[in-house]
């Protein structure tokens, strides 16, 4: 770790919050803290983590993904 400042040193924490935020926060507007909370909770958890596809996955979902391994074995 080089400290504060350097995206670098965690870049795939920063691609991952950059596109949570241009593909769902920066369209919304949330009322309270606890919205906003759950909606992000199921971006990650609904979306992101289940259907979104990754390139380094080979454009597959990370469910895809994992299935396609567990088969292959």
């Amino acid at each position: 770790m080089s400290g504060a400042g350097n995206c670098y040193d965690n870049a795939v924490a920063e691609t991952f919050f950059h596109t949570m935020k241009t593909e769902w926060i920066y369209f919304k507007r949330y009322e309270t803290r606890e919205q906003a909370k759950r909606d992000i909770f199921e971006y990650i958890e609904m979306f992101y983590n289940r259907k979104r596809l990754h390139s380094t996955l080979g454009y597959l979902s990370p469910v895809e993904f994992e299935s396609a391994g567990l088969n292959s074995n």
